[in-house]
């Protein structure tokens, strides 16, 4: 059809195909096929912040869906037919995948994460952390945002594949010193330990008392900036 024309009304010829061959279609379910997978693998690479309250599938969805079935509303050269074909191919992928992660252990956990321990004990289990894409302030509020005032407060914290945060508290009566996770208390830190008392260290939350003997770096992690601890 010439560009210059005018649109004609109910065209179903323009409608369901324009001036594709039907062999098109083949291409666009391959097209649509590759970008599945690329979508996939950008979303695995982002992390999990990204996709934080949906799966990876979903989101993959949404991103391909969504564009696949906004373009046909309204360009009058987009062939509804062209968007039914994405639609099946993603919901193929979709099942083929979905069903591929229930099935297998391994491409779950490599499509879908796995839950890390990031902190245990009181502690901030730094190798695990690095290895995360979450930043220690992210950590910091999502333990606020469930009423931890300090790491002692901590049992056990498992950052889930969706993005978020399981946090597990001891008793009352189990809570022990710890680093204090509140902003304004971690801006000022001590790099020389002078008096007595207990302190946490400032990247792993390993709490020292500190007396007589010096004490310069954390034994956990080799950092070397301090807060007052506090229960």
């Amino acid at each position: 059809m010439n560009k210059e024309e005018p649109v004609e009304p109910f065209d179903w010829q323009r409608i369901f195909i324009h001036d594709f061959p039907v062999g098109y279609l083949g291409e666009v379910a391959l097209r649509t096929a590759v970008m599945f997978l690329i979508i996939l693998l950008a979303l695995k690479v982002s992390g999990k912040r990204e996709v934080k309250q949906l799966s990876v599938f979903e989101l993959v969805l949404v991103i391909g869906l969504g564009s696949a079935a906004g373009d046909p509303m309204f360009y009058d050269d987009v062939p509804l037919l062209v968007a039914v074909v994405v639609f099946v191919v993603m919901m193929t992928c979709y099942k083929i995948f979905t069903r591929l992660a229930d099935k297998n252990k391994t491409a779950r956990e490599f499509l879908e994460g796995k839950p890390v321990y990031v902190i245990q004990n009181g502690c901030i289990l730094v190798q695990n952390f690095d290895d995360e894409d979450l930043g220690l302030d992210e950590l910091f509020a999502e333990l606020r945002l469930a009423g931890v005032k300090q790491l002692g407060q901590v049992e056990t914290a498992i950052l889930e594949p969706t993005g978020e945060v399981s946090i597990f508290q001891f008793e009352p009566n189990d809570v022990k010193y710890g680093l204090p996770i509140f902003p304004h208390k971690l801006k000022e830190p001590i790099e020389s330990l002078t008096e007595a008392g207990r302190y946490a260290c400032c990247q792993c939350g390993q709490v020292v008392e500190y007396g007589q003997k010096p004490v310069k770096t954390c034994q956990r992690c080799d950092h070397h900036r301090w807060v007052r601890a506090e229960k």
